[in-house]
């Protein structure tokens, strides 16, 4: 027993001293910013950057998040847009999948909300062929090899290239952010994760401005594959920042939250970063997948309201007057607990514990951003309807008030719609998909099917359809809801 003890400490040592060869060896990965800076004035950047939060210009709101989770999560996201094309309400001749406003997506669910930004209901006519039934590992180092081994000691096995180019190839076309910026709906942000400040990187025009780079004319693809660039897998995809006459100044709010002892710990770590990105302090934003500080995507979203110095933020008056429903979902393709580990005295080890670790952080820090966002639509309601009910008849008129206008008839709901809503069994058959960047056609079809029914299921889905006076066109509920819609209403 002990020479075999020995032996393996032999190896493991040969194993060691070969890996921190090649570590000496290999050339550390650069992966260069193709950012570009921003040009021209005020104005002409401000045209260029566009909006953080659109006009909606009617009175009922549909917001989606769709979470991290590889090829998993795209599928069970691609489900749920499905059930929201088969939904329509009294009424309204659209479906409700054209009425989506706001898109946002980490990781895997990037994907998928980047293309449905881009494609809008065409996406749901090839989305499943041209990504859901690919194998977009296929250029990728997947393997455990001393070589792998090394490169991931270097920084990432993975560098920032390959990935975005088989995007590109196979889904976006070469995209940029132009293409996403002045759609009227739905607007989408892609959330990576800045490691060096420990916050969300929202790609957007807040973050962009601050760094005095523009945003239009960055590829879609290189920020999706910044949601998705698990650690080690992937090295940092690098962002430049270009302080110094920059044409655009940062937000007002940014300094207040900065410097107040007494604003949200999430609104003052992202003001400090933007600080940090426009003074130059932080030359270059290293990003790696969205889910290692906020998995659902929800934090930028947060920070918007947080950040409002008015009643209505980040709406317009005129949008906080018209606004009668609003309709939040999480899309969670989160894994649950799984082996039998926690039965024994022993383990987990190896691939087993690191795995735990990760979830066991994506996990929490997806529960707290979601947490955190309840809190902040909750008393974004309340304080809306007393600013409403405050208004002037004039300020009525001004903001656009109908005739026989009610100031406390605006309901938010907010809801995950996930595995949990199914029973034991068909949520461990969801629960063993794993979370990679290719899967079987079969498990493909489960999760789509899954993501259908989970929203026509859905607790907080059904009762936003009510408050509208509908309910689904087609389809029945399959399972008992999860949990209580988080709905909070007029008082």
């Amino acid at each position: 027993m002990v020479r075999g003890l020995v032996q393996r400490l032999v190896r493991a040592g040969r194993i060691v001293a070969c890996s921190a060869l090649l570590v000496a060896c290999a050339q550390a990965i650069h992966n260069e910013p193709i950012n570009q800076p921003l040009v021209g004035s005020a104005r002409q950047v401000g045209a260029e950057l566009g909006r953080d939060v659109q006009t909606y210009y009617d009175d009922t709101v549909i917001a989606l998040s769709f979470s991290g989770g590889g090829t998993r999560a795209a599928a069970f996201a691609y489900g749920v847009l499905t059930g929201f094309d088969e939904t329509t309400v009294p009424n309204r001749s659209a479906s409700l999948l054209d009425r989506i406003d706001f898109v946002t997506g980490v990781s895997g669910g990037s994907v998928l909300a980047a293309y449905y930004g881009l494609k809008k209901r065409k996406a749901l006519t090839d989305f499943k062929q041209r990504f859901l039934l690919r194998n977009a590992e296929e250029g990728l180092q997947t393997t455990i090899s001393l070589t792998n081994i090394a490169r991931g000691l270097q920084g990432g096995i993975n560098d920032s290239t390959v990935f975005p180019r088989w995007l590109d190839d196979n889904l976006f076309d070469y995209a940029t952010f132009k293409s996403l910026l002045f759609e009227r709906r739905p607007l989408v942000w892609i959330n990576a994760s800045d490691i060096y400040d420990r916050t969300p990187f929202v790609f957007g025009r807040t973050t962009f401005g601050a760094l005095c780079s523009d945003l239009s004319t960055y590829p879609v693809s290189l920020a999706v594959a910044a949601s998705a660039a698990v650690p080690v897998i992937f090295a940092p995809v690098v962002i430049q920042g270009y302080p110094g006459g920059c044409a655009v100044p940062l937000p007002d709010w940014v300094e207040r939250a900065r410097t107040s002892e007494t604003a949200p710990p999430l609104l003052k770590i992202y003001a400090a970063a933007l600080e940090r990105y426009h003074s130059g302090e932080v030359r270059y934003v290293k990003l790696l997948d969205g889910g290692v500080v906020d998995n659902y995507g929800l934090a930028g979203f947060t920070t918007a309201r947080l950040a409002a110095t008015t009643p209505y933020g980040p709406l317009e008056p005129e949008e906080g007057v018209k606004l009668r429903r609003l309709l939040f979902l999480v899309v969670d393709s989160g894994r649950a607990p799984s082996g039998s580990w926690a039965q024994t005295v022993e383990g987990p080890s190896g691939v087993t514990l690191v795995t735990a670790a990760s979830d066991t952080a994506t996990e929490s820090g997806a529960v707290g951003s979601y947490s955190a966002f309840q809190d902040t639509m909750n008393t974004w309601l309340h304080t809306l309807i007393d600013w409403r009910c405050g208004l002037s008849p004039a300020d009525r008129r001004r903001f656009g008030a109908p005739s026989g206008w009610n100031c406390r008839d605006v309901k938010f709901f907010i809801g995950r719609v996930s595995f949990e809503q199914f029973d034991a069994q068909r949520a461990a058959a969801l629960n063993a998909v794993e979370t990679r960047l290719v899967l079987p056609p079969e498990q493909v079809d489960l999760l789509i099917d899954a993501g259908r029914d989970a929203l026509k299921s859905n607790i907080a889905f059904r009762a936003f359809l009510a408050s509208l006076g509908g309910a689904p066109a087609r389809g029945t509920p399959v399972a008992a809801p999860a949990d209580s819609p988080q709905e909070a209403l007029s008082r």
